[in-house]
């Protein structure tokens, strides 16, 4: 059940916003095995120069099309299938028009406690939606 952050730079179209969208979360099914309809995503589109996503001292730059995705998650997968992940991140959105170099990912792990999808219950601790197991949510 993870809630999926993605921050834009104003300019592509509605089309374009929802391809990367639907990337991101193909790519997340994908790589976790979660029901294709266990989707969470906020994407918000920022002015020009909102957003500032340097290089980290890689040696190159993003352009104005950078996409910075957060992914708010369960804890417990391993580091195979978050590169798996990442990987299968990157190479859908490569196929919508998105290049590697602006791509970037921030990855928060959190427990069943810290998760309520509505009535203020924590329904993963009430036992109402079954604790994921490690490697799938």
């Amino acid at each position: 059940m993870p809630l999926v952050r993605i921050d834009l730079n104003r300019g592509r179209t509605a089309s374009d916003v929802r391809e990367i969208a639907d990337a991101i979360h193909e790519a997340i099914v994908e790589a976790y095995g979660i029901p294709l309809r266990d989707r969470f995503q906020i994407v918000t589109q920022h002015d020009t120069g909102s957003l500032i996503a340097q290089d980290a001292g890689l040696g190159f730059e993003r352009s104005e099309g950078v996409v910075m995705i957060q992914i708010f998650t369960q804890r417990g997968r391993s580091v195979q299938t978050k590169q798996a992940l990442y990987a299968g991140i990157n190479a859908r959105l490569a196929a919508v028009g998105v290049a590697g170099t602006d791509v970037f990912i921030g990855y928060v792990e959190s427990g069943p406690e810290d998760w309520s999808f509505g009535f203020g219950v924590a329904q993963y601790i009430t036992g109402e939606i079954a604790v994921p197991a490690s490697g799938a949510e």
